[in-house]
């Protein structure tokens, strides 16, 4: 054959430094290797230049240049010429033989003591894709038996050596398309199911061997052999144990005791052929431990042994190994009984007693088992490796493949594809989830191929990771590229496997009967009756609408309600949470974020159902805030805006506005979101009592300002101002003026102004009461947000005075006729909105009035006393029971205020600590002072906020925020019971009106005692 001549062109430089430029570590030994005399005479050259010209360029394409080289110097020396058309030209036969040689030992050693394996690689046949059937018959054609009998048996001597050597044939040629294909990552399944066929067709010929050893072949046993683990998934490593289960059964009229004898001598012979000494090395032991009782059981069983085993003593994670079984090899028929029998036992395993807790169990001592100084190079076993994504996506099929074959796959990225297209997994995680993975695999594989080792660690050395890095596709600096990625898939794949694995949805969905998860409609129907549904066949309805069809939202809607329906349960309402839910789903099913928050998140569905089921206001603001439900799948989400975000947010859409009406809409949007915030927190008890008040309070505060802003705005417009001809200011009064305010509050406020130097008064007057009519108006029009009523009763002279008074005119009025009841309403005013220097002169000018001098004369205590006296005669709504009434009963919030009230009158001049607008902290101040006894204030407290919360319990519960019976216990015991479900107490409806009673009691004697003595 014509050599290639010394005058083809040289690139520039010396031979050492285009040496290294091409990627080789030693090039000393490089030019040592290409100076070998074989490979020149291969080549039809001389010196290590000629060869250079000719190798050089091809041996820069792959992965280990150094290791590419050394091969090639082997196999010219084994060869000869036969070498010499893989060597010339840029032939897919060059690019095959330097891809493997250039990231494989074992095979370059193979290629070399076996020259005639080239001719595998001139074939344009590739390694994967191929029929398992005829691999199965390459190898037990190679050891002398016939793939078409029903039982091969292997012909001939030497055929354990034969057998080996067909597989490794075989196995170069998956290897060749493995390394040379264009995406390594997206091959990887079709390279991975070709070596589990490969290793079943061995199995199969091994065992023609092991026949052939036996007198009668073991003609009295059939023996079946069960793929497990990676071989049975067809998703096998390069080198790896191969994971079996044996099965035999007598032949017709054979005694099974002699039948056993000899399939466990096949089994064994079988195992080494493979595994054993032998003149060619060994390919894989075969490892039969996940069989029942492992190695202290017996190597081979009958059907109806494994059977009774399994249903008997079988363990959570032999289930969870069964998922892959596979016949491999042997008896087909007996195989495929075996997996039939076996099957429906493994996708009822999750009915057992802390399956799901018991899985996760085993995933963390496989984890800490893991020594320390390999944990952070584990691809296999450690934290974000295989294991992460193995046990993930087996426990996702256990839990939901019981009522769902499509899932029950053996092999890893197909259970995962089938897991997304049904909705049990998101297509984003599945995606990401299964990229991490075939990464993963692609690493183990290729680290394993360069000396056909088994191995599960990353390599540390320099020139081992770049070749690693450049046979999974990456070409500049590929060492550092392959550790940056498989850190970070690392993470990813960790941070996936928490989120799935540990999905508190689990071990919920496994709980439940097939029955129960299946969602029959007569089934269901038993099951609703029997947790407490008032109407089962009305949820059986909801049901059905929510899961009818195959869209991806129907499948997870199938997935959450055999669990949701439970948590319904566990709510004092469960067809009202269910008719809320369907309602939500119903305008949120289409979004891309709700069901896939249900399903993937921790808190979020057990949170939903908990607060439709609970409380109907929650209910009716989730659906017209629906982008809220985000909020149960964080706690930070739940806790209340403060005054300045929330005051920023005003600003920002006042300062967009153009037109006074939408400004006002969002600014009341705003509120109503504030509202199903603190409302949600209040029923999942993540915000309770005094600081879901405040919430309340401060996002009626913004709303007012943002309110009054826009009324100034609109009233200067109507009157063609440029500027106020007044200074304006909203006094909070009443609860809200205390930041007590409940979900059902109105905003009790007086309006002040105080004109401009040089204005006109009258002007000012009508200004001033415009803005504030337009105020009122604003926030208590009917519109698509919630309204906020705003009182000004308490102003001077009430409904008969002025809407709005000038700073001057109260100045006049408090000097002149108040009254000692509006010394008592000023304790609980304070500035909500408008002018800063207004406000702190109105402050001036109410505190004498408030904190009176010395107190309250006997005249002035005597005639709080008889108002109060009045009020509980005549303001008492007609036929209420003085006990059950929250706010003015004995007992109840307002004599729990005025007694506060009148402490603060008494000695707030000389006490500064009695000095708030708030019932609790005057309390506090008066306790500490002396003037009340600390249990006395103990009980007050007690009641006080006990009745604050059943107000605002029963506006949870009922949705109803005002009407007659808004501020009484309830007498029904299912309402009293929704209330006490509101507040999270523990016990029964009569528990809960006990409590409030007993509690009243107290509260109206500590009254009687402070308040009238």
């Amino acid at each position: 054959m014509a050599g290639v001549t010394a005058s083809t062109p040289r690139r520039g430089g010396s031979l050492a430094g285009r040496l290294t430029r091409a990627g080789f570590d030693d090039a000393a030994r490089a030019e040592r290797l290409l100076a070998d005399g074989a490979l020149a005479a291969v080549l039809g050259v001389s010196g290590a230049e000629s060869v250079a010209e000719v190798l050089l360029p091809a041996l820069a394409e792959a992965a280990e240049p150094d290791l590419a080289l050394l091969a090639l110097a082997k196999i010219a020396g084994s060869a000869g010429e036969t070498l010499t058309p893989f060597l010339v030209g840029d032939s897919p036969a060059r690019h095959r033989l330097i891809a493997v040689t250039g990231a494989s030992v074992a095979l370059g050693d193979q290629l070399a003591a076996h020259p005639e394996d080239l001719a595998l690689l001139a074939e344009d046949v590739p390694g994967t894709g191929v029929d398992a059937r005829a691999v199965r018959a390459e190898l037990l054609t190679a050891v002398g038996a016939d793939p078409g009998a029903p039982v091969p048996v292997a012909t001939g001597t030497g055929g354990t050596d034969r057998m080996r050597r067909a597989y490794r044939r075989r196995l170069l040629r998956i290897a060749a398309t493995d390394l040379t294909g264009a995406e390594p990552l997206t091959q990887l399944p079709a390279v991975a199911a070709a070596i589990a066929d490969l290793a079943a067709a061995a199995l199969e010929a091994a065992l023609a061997v092991a026949r052939a050893e036996l007198p009668d072949h073991g003609a009295t046993a059939r023996l079946a052999v069960i793929g497990m683990g990676k071989t049975g998934g067809r998703e096998l490593n390069y080198v790896s144990d191969v994971d079996v289960v044996y099965v035999a059964e007598p032949v017709e009229g054979a005694d099974e005791a002699e039948a056993l004898a000899a399939a466990t001598r096949l089994a064994a012979g079988l195992a080494r052929a493979c595994g054993g000494p032998s003149g060619e090395p060994e390919l894989w032991p075969v490892d039969a431990a996940l069989r029942p009782e492992g190695k202290d059981g017996p190597l081979v069983r009958t059907l109806d042994s494994h059977r009774q085993y399994y249903q008997r003593w079988a363990k959570t994670w032999e289930f969870q190994a069964l998922l892959k079984a596979r016949p491999l090899a042997g008896d087909a028929d007996l195989g495929r009984a075996y997996v039939e029998s076996m099957n429906p036992m493994v996708w009822q395993a999750v009915q057992r007693e802390n399956f799901v807790s018991d899985s996760q169990a085993m995933r963390r001592r496989v984890e800490s088992n893991v020594p320390a100084a390999e944990a952070d190079r584990q691809i296999k076993l450690g934290k974000g490796g295989l294991r992460d994504v193995e046990f993930t996506v087996q426990l996702l099929q256990l839990v939901h493949g019981r009522n769902d074959d499509s899932i029950r796959s053996g092999n890893t990225l197909t259970a995962l594809t089938a897991l997304a297209e049904g909705g049990y997994v998101g297509r984003d995680h599945a995606a990401q989830l299964g990229v991490c993975y075939r990464f993963l695999r692609a690493v183990e594989h290729h680290n394993q191929l360069h000396r056909l080792r088994r191995t599960h660690l990353m390599p540390t050395a320099e020139a081992d990771l770049r070749r690693l890095g450049r046979t999974v596709g990456m070409r500049t600096d590929a060492a550092q590229a392959l550790t940056d990625r498989w850190r970070q898939v690392r993470r990813d794949v960790r941070h996936l496997h928490e989120e799935l694995f540990y999905r508190p949805l689990l071990p919920a969905v496994a709980q439940l009967s097939a029955e129960e998860a299946s969602l029959a409609p007569e089934a269901a129907r038993a099951r609703l009756a029997a947790i407490g549904y008032r109407d089962p066949a009305g949820a059986v309805r909801h049901i059905a609408a929510l899961t009818e069809g195959v869209s991806r939202r129907a499948s997870i809607q199938r997935q959450l309600l055999p669990v949701m329906l439970g948590w319904f349960a566990d709510g004092p309402d469960p067809d009202g949470g269910l008719l809320a839910f369907r309602r939500l789903s119903d305008d949120l099913g289409g979004t891309h974020w709700y069901l896939k928050l249900l399903r993937d998140s921790g808190t979020a569905a057990q949170r939903l159902a908990t607060a439709l089921s609970t409380s109907r206001y929650v209910a009716d603001a989730l659906r017209r805030s629906p982008e809220s439900v985000v909020w149960l799948d964080d706690d930070a989400e739940l806790h209340p805006r403060g005054p300045e975000r929330l005051a920023g947010e005003a600003d920002a859409i006042l300062t967009r506005a153009h037109e006074p009406v939408p400004a006002l809409t969002a600014l009341r949007a705003l509120r109503r979101r504030e509202l199903a915030r603190t409302a949600v927190a209040d029923v999942l008890g993540v915000v309770t009592g005094t600081r879901a008040s405040r919430s309340l309070s401060a996002s009626a505060d913004v709303l007012i300002a943002g309110a009054l802003r826009v009324a100034r705005a609109e009233e200067r417009a109507a009157r063609r101002l440029d500027v106020d001809p007044t200074a304006l200011l909203v006094v909070a009064m009443g609860r809200f003026g205390g930041q007590e305010m409940g979900y059902a509050s109105d905003a009790d406020v007086m309006f002040v102004h105080d004109p401009v130097p040089g204005a006109d008064p009258t002007l000012a007057q009508t200004f001033a009461i415009g803005v504030a009519t337009r105020l009122r108006s604003l926030l208590g029009a009917v519109g698509p947000e919630p309204t906020l009523e705003v009182d000004a009763d308490l102003r001077p002279e009430g409904r008969n005075g002025p809407l709005v008074r000038s700073f001057d005119s109260y100045a006049e009025y408090y000097a002149r006729w108040s009254l000692v009841w509006e010394s008592q309403a000023l304790l609980r005013a304070r500035p909500a909105a408008g002018d800063d220097e207004l406000a702190a002169r109105f402050v001036a000018l109410i505190d004498p009035l408030r904190y009176p001098e010395g107190g309250l004369d006997p005249a002035a205590v005597r005639e709080i006393r008889r108002i109060k006296a009045r009020v509980e005669s005549e303001r008492l709504p007609r036929g209420a029971d003085p006990a059950r009434h929250l706010k003015l009963g004995r007992g109840a919030i307002a004599d729990v205020e005025w007694t506060a009230q009148l402490l603060q009158l008494q000695h707030a001049a000389e006490l500064p600590g009695l000095r708030t607008t708030g019932t609790l902290d005057a309390l506090a101040a008066a306790s500490e002072a002396g003037l009340l006894d600390a249990e006395d204030a103990a009980v007050l407290t007690e009641s006080w906020e006990l009745a604050s919360r059943l107000r605002d319990a029963l506006v949870l519960w009922t949705g109803r925020v005002g009407g007659a019976q808004a501020d009484v216990l309830p007498h029904d015991r299912p309402s009293v019971a929704g209330i006490a479900a509101v507040l999270g107490a523990p016990g029964s409806a009569a528990e809960l009106e006990d409590t409030w009673l007993r509690t009243a009691r107290r509260s109206r004697a500590v009254v009687e005692r402070v308040f009238y003595d």
